[in-house]
């Protein structure tokens, strides 16, 4: 089996070097692996111990980024490379200063893993959430590398439980331990004779509690909001936006009204500009103004969203009506109510918030205007929905200790 995964992977990555000259992405994806043993084989030496850290791309990368911080303070000897899968990820953090190394993370063949694990020779490989590569894996194994597997959820649907998964079933299995995020993936591994496992709560929350603890003030957003409520509509798509430019045509609100949108090309902001009544202004644009009278701002920039939550008293998150639900913890730990749209299946944190009561699903125009009306009207629903959100943060926090306690107890560095 492992013969013909290797012949596929070899053909999937000569095959994806054709539409990479039409695709800016994968051209990236391509050209980017390019270098990758050169870079190891430049910076790396046979008497440096390294963890090594692989993500898929920018969010695992910020799920892990709690244990990568506690295992440079408990292994300040040891250098952290973390890898990428996807460009997304890569191209955002390549100069991070979180780790040691950053790099591609080349083909899942099997000559890449001899040369990648003779260059980096790991004492400990730890992959975020998702990633199965079995050849990778089963180097790990054959060289007894311990491989742990962070803040891993499985569903039923996956490879993993299906007739035809036994390959990816072997693969999983050479994982020395996985910490899983809840019950459902502790069960599904027990299912399939997995007991190296355990629940561990998911890291994402340990590193959202971090946001509280650094400074968020924004003076720009001092002046804009002044004294007024504040709406901030985070990681928007047009569905999403739809309903705001809707409600501020139908409305006339004194509300604030901040906009992030999840597509800061040109085109598109003006188009969404168009489409918003009243003053409005880009940040791009707010050198010399008086933000004070404007009641809509729009990002139209990376890297605010975060900080800019923290002056919001109702925050929005996009994505939840056909493109994939967007972070809404990171509102959340902010103590405000958060609203989503319908489709949120697979987002655990979603999922318990709806039933808790601090984020409220909408799935109309009509809906929206309604929720955002009470919110608006109820100061003390605010507060409830706001409370309940920064609770349920709280207690999920700790998912980082107990696998550094894992490492510290169980392997030998």
């Amino acid at each position: 089996m492992y013969f013909l995964y290797n012949i596929a992977i070899t053909i999937s990555w000569h095959l994806l070097k054709i539409p990479a000259f039409f695709n800016p992405k994968l051209k990236l994806f391509i050209n980017g692996r390019q270098g990758v043993f050169a870079y190891l084989e430049k910076h790396l030496s046979k008497q440096d111990k390294v963890i090594w850290v692989h993500t898929a791309s920018l969010g695992e990368f910020e799920q892990g980024l709690p244990v990568i911080k506690k295992l440079k303070v408990a292994y300040p000897a040891h250098k952290i490379l973390v890898t990428f899968f996807s460009p997304s990820g890569y191209e955002v953090k390549k100069k991070s200063e979180e780790a040691h190394l950053i790099t591609y993370l080349p083909m899942d063949t099997a000559k890449n893993v001899d040369r990648f694990l003779e260059a980096v020779q790991p004492v400990l490989a730890i992959f975020v959430k998702y990633e199965v590569w079995p050849n990778y894996l089963r180097g790990l194994k054959k060289r007894t590398i311990p491989t742990i597997m962070i803040s891993g959820r499985f569903t039923s649907n996956q490879v993993f439980y299906k007739w035809y998964g036994s390959f990816m079933r072997k693969a999983l299995g050479q994982f020395t331990y996985l910490f899983v995020q809840d019950d459902t993936s502790l069960n599904l591994l027990k299912g399939i004779a997995l007991q190296n496992s355990t629940i561990s709560g998911d890291t994402r929350f340990d590193r959202v509690n971090e946001i509280l603890e650094r400074d968020n003030s924004l003076p720009f957003m001092e002046q804009f909001k002044g004294n007024s409520l504040c709406l901030v509509l985070g990681s928007s798509w047009p569905e999403d936006e739809s309903l705001l430019t809707q409600y501020l045509q139908e409305k006339n609100t004194s509300l604030k009204i901040v906009i992030a949108p999840h597509d800061i090309k040109e085109g598109h902001l003006n188009k969404l500009k168009e489409s918003i009544p009243g003053k409005l202004v880009f940040y791009s644009e707010i050198e010399d103004q008086d933000l004070s009278d404007y009641q809509v701002l729009i990002l139209d920039t990376i890297g605010l969203l975060t900080k800019v939550y923290s002056y919001a008293d109702i925050a929005f998150v996009g994505g939840g009506f056909a493109t994939g639900l967007h972070n809404t913890l990171e509102p959340a730990v902010f103590g405000i109510p958060v609203i989503i749209g319908p489709q949120y299946d697979g987002f655990n944190e979603a999922r318990d918030l709806v039933k808790l009561g601090g984020i409220s699903v909408v799935d109309s125009e009509t809906a929206f205007t309604q929720v955002i009306d009470n919110l608006i009207r109820d100061s003390s629903l605010r507060k409830k929905m706001g409370t309940v959100n920064a609770r349920y943060i709280e207690d999920q926090r700790g998912a980082s200790k107990k696998i550094l306690n894992y490492i510290s107890e169980h392997l030998s560095l």
